[in-house]
């Protein structure tokens, strides 16, 4: 078993007088760009329980578990590796589609404290999406060996969303970002994240879109996310808002038949 995931069967973490399927369940997102440790850290974060298969319709692997904290259990869905969320593969598409439609109650951004410049294009696409956004700034043992600084009260001031420095190889400060993702799921925490400004064009652009597309967005999604990627001439975006429309939150758009099996 992982780390965190021995040290969260400790009493304080559990109330064993609970039965397991009992506990309120927060589902989390965990995105990243590839080689930012996002495997290792939903590894630590896991343990054995896990199940892994592949998305709905797709040969893209899929990889599910849970962790428990403060009496509640944490679901936590490993989605690609990618760089952006513009849909230009198989890959991206299943990890914009899950943040968009399944609505998950966080979405965790893992980026790499050596070379955060580049992980931040991600950082900004699901701020952009959703506001439940917590940032892990993980590999900080490989920034520290590095010579690298980062001021994470200040990235967090800059973003609008709580950023937690990790290293979980190590489970290092693995239980400061279980708080933070319990409080932004909670509503504790109130986020304000930093959107992207565009020149003045574009702005009036896409307030015009808005404000013809708001009644026909699903509750919960960002409308002017979704009228910039009209905007871009997205259609891989249209082709999945008429996928939600016909099929529907709980059909297999989401989940696929392995939904019903519970984690133990």
């Amino acid at each position: 078993m992982g780390l965190l995931n021995l040290a969260c069967t400790k009493k304080s973490c559990l109330n064993r007088s609970v039965p397991l399927d009992q506990f309120p369940v927060v589902t989390v997102a965990l995105a990243g760009n590839p080689n930012t440790g996002k495997s290792t850290l939903f590894n630590a974060l896991t343990g054995l329980r896990q199940r892994t298969g592949n998305w709905p319709g797709k040969t893209v692997q899929r990889a599910e578990g849970s962790y428990f904290h403060r009496n509640k259990r944490f679901t936590l869905v490993d989605l690609p590796g990618t760089y952006s969320l513009f849909a230009n593969s198989v890959d991206e598409q299943v990890a914009r589609d899950y943040i968009c439609f399944a609505r998950p109650d966080v979405t965790v951004v893992v980026t790499d404290a050596t070379c955060l410049e580049r992980n931040l294009n991600l950082v900004l696409q699901v701020m952009e999406i959703t506001p439940k956004v917590v940032v892990c700034l993980n590999l900080m043992d490989e920034a520290e060996r590095k010579k690298i600084c980062v001021d994470v009260a200040l990235l967090s001031s800059e973003l609008g969303v709580p950023v937690v420095a990790t290293a979980a190889r190590t489970g290092r400060c693995l239980d400061k970002l279980m708080d933070a993702i319990d409080d932004v799921a909670s509503g504790r925490l109130k986020t304000s994240p930093r959107l992207v400004a565009y020149d003045s064009e574009i702005e009036q652009l896409v307030q015009i879109i808005e404000l013809k597309i708001s009644p026909l967005v699903p509750e919960g999604l960002n409308p002017r996310w979704v009228a910039l990627r009209l905007l871009d001439g997205d259609r891989s975006i249209i082709d999945s808002l008429q996928r939600y429309l016909r099929e529907g939150k709980n059909s297999s758009f989401y989940w696929g038949e392995e939904r019903a099996l519970c984690i133990r």
